[in-house]
């Protein structure tokens, strides 16, 4: 598929033999987590190997290291001019991230470097050389780039929120989720509108879907629009505070859920902007105007 100017491709073939301007080859040991150099190379198909690391300091590979070793491999590329880079399936073999992950943040890093670069970049291409790891990358990376650029026309992508208000051992709680997709972490229930959807019938069907409750009451909270609120590409969000029904349990687009009560919810790490989007509904439950200075 053609992005901006740039050929994206998903191949299956052996990534070695293959004839373009650079390779992206991991090297852990003598690189610092999520770096990359370039290496020029006389007698391969390639002009130059683009050795990254993926592992972090803990010796694994986690959201973060995976995502500076992508940043900084299109980042070397450019500052070299050249037209072409090639992938494999970056930190699933020593790292043992999972393959679907692993496509989705290549797709998510991809497409924010062409959108925010002038490139000389013509032709991206993931080489998978293992049949199973093909059809997941062709799947998980194309069509999550299709679903971007095609279905939610390009951003910046709005999205919603929902702080769903419970009762816990009589304490106030909310309900949370446990990602299944990159960025991961627990988030409240959300997602992206669709085209021709309202934010309210976005926020109801999300909670549906994440959570199989039906929303039975809904108040806009506020919008946040920081260009670097989601760690993909610039999303704005409006949140809303929710009641609803029904026993709360995870959807298909949740790997799990949790209510939480209101007094043990700082302990938790979110992903996004979530963990400030929390504080300030505790402050405004407080009585407390979190917007006053017009954050």
């Amino acid at each position: 598929m053609q992005i901006k100017g740039a050929q994206v491709k998903v191949i299956s073939g052996n990534l070695g033999v293959l004839p373009m301007d650079s390779r992206v080859d991991e090297l852990s040991g003598s690189l610092n987590p999520g770096e990359a150099k370039a290496e020029p190379i006389k007698n391969l198909p390639v002009k130059f190997l683009i050795h990254v690391s993926t592992i972090a300091a803990n010796g694994k590979v986690n959201e973060v290291t995976l995502r500076e070793a992508i940043q900084n491999s299109l980042r070397v590329a450019g500052e070299l001019n050249l037209n072409s880079i090639a992938f494999p399936a970056l930190g699933c073999q020593e790292g043992g991230f999972s393959y679907l992950a692993s496509a989705k943040i290549l797709a998510q890093e991809v497409l924010r470097y062409l959108r925010e670069n002038t490139t000389c970049l013509k032709e991206i291409v993931f080489c998978l050389e293992n049949q199973e790891v093909f059809d997941v990358f062709n799947k998980g990376l194309l069509g999550y780039l299709e679903h971007f650029t095609r279905e939610l026309q390009g951003g910046p992508f709005v999205t919603v929120d929902a702080i769903i208000e419970l009762k816990s051992e009589n304490e106030d709680a909310i309900v949370i989720i446990e990602r299944s997709n990159p960025p991961f972490g627990f988030a409240l229930p959300g997602g992206f509108v669709d085209y021709g959807e309202s934010l309210e019938d976005a926020a109801i069907r999300e909670a549906r879907e994440e959570t199989n409750m039906e929303i039975t009451s809904l108040k806009q909270f506020h919008t946040y629009s920081d260009p670097h609120r989601d760690p993909r590409f610039h999303t704005i969000g409006t949140v809303f505070i929710a009641q609803a029904k029904g026993k709360p349990r995870a959807g298909d687009d949740a790997a799990n859920l949790k209510v939480v009560k209101i007094s043990q919810v700082k302990e938790l790490q979110f992903a996004f902007d979530h963990q400030r989007i929390i504080g300030d509904y505790l402050s405004f439950k407080k009585g407390i105007d979190p917007f006053k200075s017009g954050q």
